[in-house]
């Protein structure tokens, strides 16, 4: 299916948005603070906070550029605020009052009238009416001083980039990072927001792609800062629809509790944070409005600073199981009591959500696995496991081979992953009153690494088996985007000969794209791998996550409603062409003449495009009929179809006789498997390459350093795959002989019984089909 990475609108429909509309506001503190922004009217905002230290604050922010939607979605930019007024109702409790020192400021970052950067601190107090936690503030930005008692500098307004209102908890230091005497909750509204004056309005994308058949991955970690709204008005305009996996993260839905020591752990037994409550309520409220079912995903892992250390697993020499995050997560213990518990009362809490906003419960247990060290070391051997079974033999190297104790350990651990699995599945029916779906993720590069064959015993255990849970959900992105194919096809072959999940209960989940860098290629192999799961008939899809979709403009683009219109008719032309067929090689090239008299060119086309004139091959009026009957057959230009061209329709030479070392596609890497049929033009090291997407495949032969192998498949589009990858170095080449897609250049045909009497050759003109590979 195509897609299309958009990185700016260019004239797609576009609405207007009032500055300061409360849906794309944002809100940022650091750790391990806790804040949350959702909208309670078209026009109010509510903040809830949640603090711990002396010196925590929380920032209510307005962007003048928007960072967060995607690019069809987003308001435009605008740093110009002369002559704007924002005013709007304050209500709080449980923050610094508006009088007060360390009461709520407007900092205003931008650039002064010379052009210098420069931050302005403007007290709302001094522009409100009313009481302290209750009042009416209206900002006249050309008016804004700073100061006490807004005696300080003018704030030059027309240069913003953004602006904050600081919120902090009574007690506030900002030099004093000690622990308050209690853990501080706090809220603030705005409602009635209303902005005036000039240029109060910024132009917003307006465009609804429709419903294709992908389905959205959220984050609460990744999108805490964002008003559920202005999430669900990403995931709804994109064409997203129906389901969406929305993992609720791993480091800001707890409640944090303080230790003897000082320091904050999640509290026990577990609780959501007012923040998280408040924000997930708004979110399943606005699902249950826009008619999504989001599926919650729940993982085995905590923010590693705040998690109970005996929680952990652990390697055998004692140290931690941390991800590569910074700062990290830690993977927590199936073996251990405490957190397997915490983990279902976490997922019951969840669940009560959803069942509140007259949802039905759909539950992800998400990427339960042992972990394994950046050096390869199983993290098998914490407290728990070692209680339970009294003593572990280490597995120092799990791509050696493993004796009898070490296989054990490795079943043992499987059991008991499986155990708490099937524990977490329990307490949500239960919760959900004995009704939900609950599904499995499983991430094979980890748990199906060839290197470590045995590693399935502990991370892929037999007790996950079909129908142990209603949906098995597979992701694989680390292969998808390296182009493991050998890996991710084997990888299948085994969850499927494992676990035996039918196709109509599994779901495939594809991305992602860290790095902005990445995403030209990246964001086509996952498109890709969505098709390739669907041809594989999975049922579902979907695309991890909505930060990168919305970053890199990622665009899912529907199949034509009329797609019979759009088909290839894979038939033959008719009509032998013989050698008085004209055939006319096409490329696009840009020539500029310099003032000297030397040219610059510019090629735009890698591959040329042939023409051709079919009509001269036409030898008698039967064969006229034939042409009438197969021209209407394809509605004129609409439907494509094959020409034997004579002149080119071989690997060997033009029309020689295919050998399995004609074309070379590529050299093996130990995971590559796909390889896309070409011919090359031309000897050195720049050939013209033309890919091949419709050849005849009886013909078709393969051989792996010119040894000619039976161990592959031809796919549609010209896609040699092997049934094994080949190995690093290996000359992968093929022989073929191919047709050219083709469609008829024009709706009319224009043919004279006479002039074709006469002797004259009617014009039958053909272009190629330039098709997706």
């Amino acid at each position: 299916m195509a897609y299309w990475l958009a990185r700016k609108r260019n004239g797609q429909d576009f609405d207007y948005l009032q500055r300061f509309d409360p849906r794309f506001w944002t809100v940022d503190f650091p750790r391990p603070e806790m804040a949350s922004l959702t909208t309670i009217a078209h026009d109010g905002l509510r903040i809830d906070c949640e603090f711990h230290h002396r010196d925590a604050l929380a920032g209510l922010i307005w962007e003048s550029e928007d960072r967060y939607d995607h690019p069809l979605l987003a308001y435009a930019t605008d740093r110009d605020y002369a002559h704007t007024s924002l005013r709007f109702r304050w209500r709080s409790a449980g923050v610094v009052a508006l009088d007060q020192v360390h009461g709520p400021t407007l900092t205003i970052e931008g650039r002064d009238a010379s052009g210098a950067a420069r931050t302005w601190y403007v007290r709302l107090w001094n522009y409100a009416e009313g009481a302290p936690d209750d009042a009416s503030v209206m900002l006249p930005f050309s008016e804004l001083r700073e100061g006490w008692l807004a005696d300080g500098d003018a704030v030059h307004p027309s240069d913003i980039d953004r602006m904050f209102i600081s919120l902090v908890p009574p007690g506030h230091d900002p030099a004093d990072h000690t622990l308050l005497p209690a853990r501080a909750n706090g809220w603030v509204e705005l409602t009635g927001i209303a902005c005036e004056g000039h240029r109060a309005m910024v132009k917003l994308g307006d465009v609804v792609v429709p419903p294709h058949d992908v389905g959205m991955a959220t984050a609460y970690d990744d999108s805490y800062n964002l008003t559920p709204a202005r999430v669900l008005r990403n995931v709804l305009g994109l064409g997203y629809r129906g389901a969406i996996v929305h993992y609720v993260g791993m480091s800001h839905f707890y409640r944090l509790a303080r230790q003897p020591g000082g320091e904050l752990l999640v509290a026990q037994p577990a609780q959501l944070c007012t923040p998280c409550e408040a924000w997930h309520r708004a979110f399943f409220a606005e699902c249950a409005r826009l008619d999504y079912q989001p599926i919650v995903s729940l993982s085995y892992e905590l923010f590693a600073e705040h998690c109970p250390p005996e929680w952990s697993q652990r390697a055998y020499d004692g140290s931690r199981a941390l991800t590569g995050w910074e700062p990290p997560s830690t993977l927590l213990s199936p073996a251990n009591d405490t957190a397997m518990a915490y983990l279902r009362t976490v997922a019951g809490a969840f669940t009560a959500l959803v069942v509140d906003e007259g949802l039905s419960v759909h539950f992800q247990i998400g990427e339960p696995w042992w972990w394994l060290t950046f050096d390869g070391h199983i993290c098998l051997y914490d407290d728990a496991v070692i209680a339970a079974r009294g003593s572990a033999p280490e597995i120092p190297d799990l791509t050696a081979p493993l004796d009898a104790a070490q296989l054990d350990l490795l079943d043992w651990a499987g059991a008991t992953l499986a155990a708490s699995t099937a524990a977490l599945r329990d307490h949500v029916r239960t919760a959900a009153g004995g009704t939900a779906t609950v599904y499995l993720l499983v991430f094979t590069p980890t748990l199906l690494d060839p290197a470590r064959p045995e590693l399935c015993r502990a991370s892929l255990p037999e007790g996950w088996a079909w129908p142990a849970y209603d949906r098995l959900q597979v992701e694989d992105y680390d292969w998808l985007t390296a182009r493991a194919e050998g890996a991710r096809r084997v990888a299948y072959d085994i969850v499927q000969a494992r676990l035996r999940y039918p196709l109509d209960v599994q779901d495939y989940l594809a991305g992602f794209v860290l790095n902005e860098a990445d995403a030209e290629s990246y964001w086509q192999r996952i498109d890709r791998g969505l098709d390739e799961a669907r041809a594989r008939g999975v049922e579902r899809l979907f695309v991890w996550a909505l930060p990168q979709v919305t970053r890199d403009g990622y665009t899912r683009l529907p199949s034509s409603e009329d797609t019979s219109m759009q088909a290839f008719d894979d038939v033959l032309y008719p009509l032998a062409p013989g050698r008085d067929v004209a055939v006319s090689p096409e490329f696009s090239t840009s020539v500029a003449l310099t003032a000297s008299g030397f040219e610059r060119r510019n090629s735009h086309w890698s591959d040329a495009r042939l023409r051709y004139d079919v009509g001269p091959g036409i030898r008698s009026e039967a064969e006229l009929g034939v042409l009438l009957e197969f021209f209407r057959a394809r509605r004129g230009a609409a439907r494509g179809f094959r020409l034997a061209d004579p002149f080119d329709f071989s690997s060997n030479g033009q029309t020689g006789t295919p050998t399995a070392s004609d074309q070379l596609l590529g050299l093996g890497d130990g995971e590559t498997v796909r390889f896309q049929l070409a011919k090359r033009y031309g000897a050195g090291g720049d050939p013209q390459v033309r890919p091949i997407t419709r050849p005849r495949l009886t013909t078709v032969v393969v051989s792996l350093d010119h040894v000619p192998t039976s161990a592959w498949t031809c796919e549609e589009g010209g896609w040699i795959t092997l049934a094994n990858a080949a190995p690093a170095g290996a000359e992968v080449r093929v022989g073929f002989l191919f047709d050219v897609p083709v469609r008829f250049a024009e709706d009319r045909l224009d043919i004279c019984a006479s002039n074709f009497a006469a002797g004259e050759a009617p014009s039958v003109p053909l272009i190629e089909i330039r098709e997706a590979t």
